[in-house]
């Protein structure tokens, strides 16, 4: 295996590795560079995994990458073994390069090894003076061998030097501290966005990113701009927000038809077409008691209460037919299918249209007109053809089954504001809550209390069974590998394909043993 070899970008990133760039493009390219990259370690919080940062460990490379939970944006890139890389900037290597023709890792005997920057070369070749840095005492100080760490900042990156406590005075200058023969070469680079080490780590995991193109587009030389939040108004209508601005789109479920969804959204990624309907039994079901079913009955359809299509098998497209795929794309499908855009985070189900949802009772009455007046919408008043009719967005969670199908998608129950506008349920709010708050909001449709109790009981579904039980639960096979084909390292508990569907009206959320939900699908 040939050294991995990057230039450095201080505040922007280590060759591909981009500042910014999502957990699921990160790994899309990694994996599918197996010689390369043959060996990555994923670490997450089982209990906390859409909070808590995600870290990502290349062995063979020698590199860290440190994500946040949220968003699983990459916040910063560590260099922790120059064995096993060539890092350069601007054309000059920032440590003494390790010998290329042994392997990494196990350079032959006698052979140059890397040792990391040093200091020398680091301050007074590469980057240039630079004010103080900052000195971390040992964790344990009474251990007589127990060494600091000395952090030389610069903007957008900074070198941790190995410091002895006894080395350390707060009155000497740094070339004075660093010039020593124990603390001349630097043990790690980390590469952030800031003007400093001290001045980033106040606002690593919260600050707003730039937008960044995904690394793995599949040669489309177009890609769309990503969707940063989808809104949930009810009653089908869903608003789309690009980049973190205040511009957006509307997608309305029964209107919206696939040659609008490819002029605001790009081509998907793939098509996968629906055929499975195992669970016709309870369709049938359903309707054969209709008379035995309350007013309002329509809150659990069978076919959208297991809708949570997890079909993202990177199948049904061929990338050498652009053309030809894309005039498919745009209406002449026969049949339903499910635009997959994997690198947006969502599914799109396309079929004959359908009545969409019921307005949510707090927002019947702003629903009657046009919800989003002066904004662009999706109409068309014709009804012969193919439309949007449902959607599932992709938490991307990880230790899930689905993890890394699809980049994560941020939403939020828009319509759940009314009550409580400060906490609206979204994408990391517990399941828990977001049952609440959804019991509250239908509470007076409900004949009953009881009534509404077994009406939202959860459906179990495992995933880890190879094929799906039916209806738009379809995906295609090969995801025996839970991880999508990186070793998940959990901080505590165990992993489970086993996940439970609960429906309300116009919603079905399928929520993990952890209490996070892993998909929404929307109709």
């Amino acid at each position: 295996m040939s050294l991995f070899t990057a230039a450095l970008v201080p505040g922007y990133g280590l060759g591909f590795l981009v500042l910014g760039a999502s957990l699921h493009d990160i790994l899309t390219r990694l994996k599918a560079e197996p010689p390369r990259f043959p060996k990555l370690d994923l670490a997450y919080s089982p209990r906390n995994p859409v909070t808590e940062p995600i870290i990502l460990t290349l062995p063979a490379n020698g590199v860290r990458l440190r994500f946040d939970g949220p968003e699983q944006r990459l916040r910063l890139i560590e260099i922790i073994d120059f064995s096993k890389n060539r890092i350069t900037y601007q054309d000059k290597d920032i440590a003494k390069p390790a010998n290329t023709q042994g392997t990494a890792g196990s350079p032959r005997q006698g052979a140059d090894v890397a040792t990391g920057p040093a200091f020398k070369n680091v301050y007074h070749r590469l980057f240039g003076p630079t004010y103080a840095g900052e000195y971390i005492p040992p964790s344990a100080p009474r251990n007589g061998n127990a060494v600091g760490t000395y952090i030389l900042s610069y903007p957008g990156v900074a070198f941790s030097f190995p410091l002895p406590p006894s080395a350390y005075f707060p009155d000497k200058d740094v070339v004075s501290l660093l010039s020593s023969p124990a603390s001349q070469t630097a043990g790690s680079v980390a590469v952030f966005n800031g003007k400093s080490w001290a001045h980033a780590r106040e606002t690593l995991w919260t600050e707003v990113l730039p937008s960044v193109k995904p690394t793995a587009s599949k040669s489309r030389e177009v890609v769309p701009d990503e969707v940063s939040l989808v809104k949930i108004h009810g009653g089908g209508k869903l608003q789309l927000f690009k980049k973190w601005t205040s511009a957006s789109i509307w997608i309305n479920l029964g209107e919206t038809t696939p040659q609008e969804l490819v002029a605001e959204l790009g081509p998907p990624d793939a098509i996968y077409r629906k055929n499975d309907q195992r669970m016709y039994i309870h369709k049938t079901r359903t309707a054969s008691h209709s008379r035995s079913r309350s007013t309002g009955g329509d809150y659990r359809r069978p076919e959208d209460l297991t809708d949570t299509d997890q079909s993202s098998a990177h199948t049904g497209t061929d990338d050498s037919e652009d053309e030809a795929v894309e005039d498919d794309f745009v209406g002449n499908v026969s049949g339903e299918c499910f635009y997959n855009y994997f690198y947006l985070g969502f599914d799109i189900l396309i079929s004959p249209p359908q009545p969409s949802s019921r307005a949510p009772p707090s927002q019947a009455a702003a629903l009657g007109g046009d919800p989003a007046a002066g904004e662009n919408l999706f109409k068309t008043g014709i009804t012969d053809r193919l439309v949007a009719t449902k959607m599932v967005l992709h938490a991307n969670v990880p230790g899930s089954y689905p993890f890394n199908r699809h980049r994560r998608c941020r939403w939020e129950i828009s319509y759940l504001a009314a009550d409580n506008p400060d906490r609206v349920p979204n994408s990391e709010t517990p399941f828990d809550e977001v049952e609440e708050r959804l019991r509250e909001e239908w509470r007076a449709t409900y004949p009953s209390a009881e009534d509404g109790k077994r009406r939202q009981r959860g459906m179990v579904l495992n995933r880890g069974w190879g094929d799906s039980p039916g209806s738009s639960c379809e995906f295609l096979g090969g995801w025996e590998d839970s991880s999508g084909g990186v070793s998940a390292k959990k901080f505590d508990g165990n992993e489970d394909s086993t996940t439970t569907l609960y429906g309300f009206p116009g919603l079905v959320l399928e929520v993990l043993k952890n209490g996070f939900v892993s998909a929404v699908t929307v109709y």
